[in-house]
């Protein structure tokens, strides 16, 4: 009867704690990285505090046109690294998970495998 509740709460309640658990993880890295928030201001200015309208001359217009422009590129460059960089932590998280749930549906049958490669006489290494 001990084993049976374990195992009933190793399949149900824990492997739902355990979901639960790797999927606030994956909500947190989606919030931490903001790829939509990211691609919607893929070419805003880049910490560039004065991007509004400049009166002058038109060598002063055309100084802060270009720097607008370059502050754009930097920012897009930016941006892009780091979607690419966050594209790159999720699949790599979501398959670790993926992992770790195959293994925790797996971990209760363990000792019975190793029981029987114990009985079987099979040794990972050679002395």
């Amino acid at each position: 009867m001990f084993i049976v509740g374990i195992l009933s709460w190793w399949y149900g309640a824990g492997w739902r704690q355990r979901f639960t658990i790797l999927h606030e993880q994956l909500s947190a890295m989606l919030d931490y990285f903001s790829i939509g928030l990211l691609a919607r201001t893929l070419f805003s200015p880049f910490r560039q505090i004065s991007a509004g309208q400049v009166d002058g001359s038109l060598e002063v217009k055309l100084r802060a046109f270009a720097d607008r422009v370059i502050s754009r590129l930097i920012g897009a460059f930016v941006r892009i690294a780091v979607m690419i960089a966050g594209i790159l932590a999720i699949i790599v998280y979501t398959i670790v998970s993926a992992i770790a749930l195959l293994i925790w549906a797996c971990a209760p049958l363990l000792p019975l495998v190793g029981l029987t490669l114990f009985i079987v006489g099979w040794i990972p290494w050679k002395i």
